[in-house]
């Protein structure tokens, strides 16, 4: 299965129409989001063209293709205008003999296991490092990257990931579980 994660929208209409269109172009079958999709955050400064009730929209009209994990920026009126579940905090997709630990990132999981792959956003920096018994990787951030690192998703493809600049669809880091 292919699929395409990105991290921290922050109500950007402008990089979220662009996430939909490389969503598409990229031929995945899930789209996961690892939350902050509509609401700046107190930290950041408003995103290009901020609009969460467009973002809201360009995200609905993709419901079926979408699992979100809850971001810390994410609330519960945020439901009111999102046709689709935000999840727990942490899911886990088990991946031959892994798993997926998909979270925001702002708390650490309990449940993560020897082997197991960390994916979250929330810090706006793609990653990818060996941490002691699992892998901890960053997708970025669709909207507000930090450190000079470009607005990206991830592309998780078999057991190899591929990081793309959103703007460009450039890829820009490339590593195997």
């Amino acid at each position: 299965m292919k699929y395409v994660i990105a991290s921290d929208i922050h109500g950007s209409a402008y990089y979220c129409r662009l996430l939909k269109e490389r969503y598409f172009a990229e031929g995945a079958q899930k789209l996961i989001l690892l939350g902050d999709l509509l609401y700046h955050g107190a930290r950041n400064a408003l995103p290009r063209e901020y609009g969460t009730l467009a973002c809201a929209e360009i995200l609905n009209s993709m419901k079926e293709d979408i699992l979100c994990i809850k971001g810390n920026c994410d609330s519960q009126v945020d439901t009111l205008v999102l046709e689709f579940p935000i999840a727990a905090e942490t899911v886990l997709i088990p991946l031959e003999g892994k798993n997926l630990v998909l979270t925001h990132g702002h708390e650490m999981p309990a449940c993560l296991g020897k082997g197991d792959v960390l994916v979250n956003g929330h810090f706006h920096v793609p990653a990818f490092e060996k941490r002691g018994d699992y892998t901890y990787v960053n997708c970025g951030s669709v909207s507000i990257p930090k450190e000079g690192s470009p607005h990206s998703y991830l592309v998780l493809e078999g057991h190899t990931l591929t990081w793309k600049d959103l703007e460009t669809g450039d890829v820009f880091l490339r590593a195997e579980l």
